[in-house]
């Protein structure tokens, strides 16, 4: 199971999209249609023709680095950080490797709850 789910918006275009973090149990059992229904059709092609290729034991390799690519994928598309289901976005950034940006004004908030979750904010 996912460790999290961010929620990111295009600061552009205003589309939002959830992307979740850590394992993929999805991947495991139905390799590239969770990311054919997430409209991420680029992974999916790849994950078929790999599959085909390996008789889909790539799904044992994907199911571990499917989220990682998909959050990535939308951070270069120009979607930022709106909030987060569980936990804090640093630590979500540090599971992936890289930093998350934050919408603005977005950041604030996100800060104050981790702080309030983490009992180190009174208010």
């Amino acid at each position: 199971m996912a460790f999290t789910s961010v929620v990111f918006k295009n600061p552009n275009t205003g589309a939002m999209k959830e992307a979740p973090i850590g394992f993929s149990w999805t991947v495991f059992f139905f390799g590239f249609f969770p990311a054919l229904f997430r409209g991420d059709f680029k992974w999916a092609a790849i994950m078929f023709v790999v599959a085909c290729f390996t008789f889909s034991l790539s799904n044992l390799v994907f199911m571990f680095i499917y989220n990682k690519l998909y959050v990535k994928d939308l951070i270069d598309a120009g979607y930022k950080a709106q909030s987060i289901a569980k936990g804090e976005l640093g630590y979500a950034s540090a599971k992936l490797g890289f930093d998350i940006p934050r919408l603005e004004g977005v950041a604030a908030r996100l800060l104050f709850e981790g702080l309030k979750k983490n009992g180190r904010c009174q208010r």
